[in-house]
C-alpha cells in the first residue's frame, strides 16, 4: 500500500488527523481514484473528484477543493 493510501485509511478511519487535514487527505484519495478510473482521452474533472468523494469516502467536496486536490495529485505525479 502506498503512502498516500495509507494515510487516506488513517483519515477515513481513525481521529488520527483533524477535521482540515482529514479533507484534505480525503480529497486527495478521490483525486487519485477520479485519475485512475478515468480514461487516456479524457482526464478527471473536479466534478470527477466531488462524485467520488461523496460516493466512497460520504464527504462532500466544494469544486474549489477538488480542484486544488487534482492539482496536488499533478504534482505529486509529474
Amino acid at each position: 500500500m502506498s503512502g498516500i493510501w495509507r494515510q487516506v485509511l488513517a483519515a477515513y478511519t481513525t481521529d488520527q488527523h483533524n477535521e482540515r487535514d482529514r479533507e484534505q487527505l480525503l480529497a486527495l484519495g478521490a483525486a487519485e481514484l477520479a485519475h485512475a478510473r478515468s480514461s487516456e482521452g479524457s482526464p478527471a474533472t473536479a466534478e470527477d473528484v466531488q462524485h467520488i468523494a461523496l460516493q466512497e469516502f460520504g464527504l462532500l467536496l466544494g469544486i474549489t477543493q477538488a480542484r486544488t486536490a487534482l492539482r496536488e495529485r499533478r504534482t505529486r505525479h509529474g
